[in-house]
């Protein structure tokens, strides 16, 4: 098993006390004055990259595996975000002018509460939690995340989804001055993801606003993305400005794509191939040059919580 009840584990003993502490001390020293910081359910203003704040009052998951997280310097600077750029490091170059503030999000479709929120305002509802998830790459590289955010689960329920609304859709933020990658005909932006209504309940998935103790830098999503750990990377839509309850299944934007490559479920799935390689093993970033590929688990070994949403289906037809 990859969970444990209850987590201890703080953002100070991820790593190092001394690594820890200075770059803390990096962080301070570099901040300008007047940086907010961020409190749940209380919510400060969001801050830009360069100007990342503490978050405060943030609980403690149940859900968090006990494997050892990642660097901070892996998380924050190996990504997917093809709005900013398609190479690895292309988001963490290129996202550091981008200002997540003022920040809205749109909840529409069928839902009793449906409208436009100030980012602060969404955000305020609900508890802060740490959230320490395995996160598996469709690429089959993996690291292991200490995100924190807020239930899915919470959100939906607060909104009131009507019987109609079979599915949740979300979308990135679409402006290309802003996003310098969404200048390229790479994808048919925005950026588009979706998830049943039954998996958006599960107690799993979190809309997460930080990462490492602190608020969300700007190359893995800010100020908002979407984090599903039993599915691979690319259903963790970053910088959402929408969320829609929709009654039928949603086009996704690596589906649309290529259909053959990228289904709509996309969960980790070690018997099911990728057509261009296998997904039966992962190298975790940060392992080393030389370090064996490890095992690709079923769900990314989430399967105990996740395993009934697809019960009677097909999970090789559905991909």
């Amino acid at each position: 098993m990859l969970i444990q009840k209850p987590a201890d584990i703080r953002p100070s003993e991820i790593t190092s006390k001394e690594n820890y502490l200075n770059r803390r001390d990096f962080i301070r020293a570099g901040s300008i004055a007047g940086a907010s910081v961020l409190a749940g359910p209380a919510l400060g203003a969001i801050v830009p990259d360069q100007q990342r704040a503490r978050l405060a009052d943030v609980a403690r998951s149940e859900f968090s595996t006990i494997e050892a997280p990642n660097d901070y310097e892996d998380v924050t600077t190996y990504n997917n975000f093809y709005e900013f750029g398609t190479g690895k490091d292309d988001p963490h170059q290129n996202a550091q002018d981008f200002d997540p503030r003022p920040w809205s999000i749109t909840v529409a479709g069928h839902a009793e509460k449906t409208g436009t929120f100030h980012f602060e305002d969404f955000i305020r509802l609900f508890d802060l939690e740490e959230r320490i998830y395995r996160m598996r790459c469709v690429e089959a590289w993996s690291m292991v995340i200490p995100w924190v955010g807020i239930s899915l689960a919470d959100v939906v329920k607060h909104y009131q989804p009507t019987s109609k609304a079979r599915y949740v859709a979300f979308e990135t933020l679409h402006d290309p001055v802003r996003m310098p990658g969404q200048r390229r005909r790479v994808l048919d932006w925005p950026y588009r993801e979706g998830l049943t209504i039954a998996e958006a309940m599960n107690p799993l998935p979190i809309l997460a606003v930080g990462v490492y103790g602190e608020t969300m830098p700007n190359q893995n999503g800010a100020p908002i993305r979407l984090v599903v750990p039993w599915k691979y990377g690319f259903k963790g839509i970053k910088s959402i400005v929408r969320i829609n309850f929709v009654e039928k299944q949603p086009q996704t934007s690596w589906n649309m794509a290529a259909a053959r490559e990228y289904g709509f479920y996309a969960n980790v799935n070690p018997e099911v191939d990728h057509p261009r390689w296998s997904q039966a093993r992962e190298r975790r970033i940060g392992a080393g040059l030389f370090a064996a590929r490890q095992p690709t688990l079923m769900f990314n070994g989430y399967g105990e919580q996740v395993a009934h949403l697809y019960s009677g289906l097909d999970l090789r037809k559905n991909y």
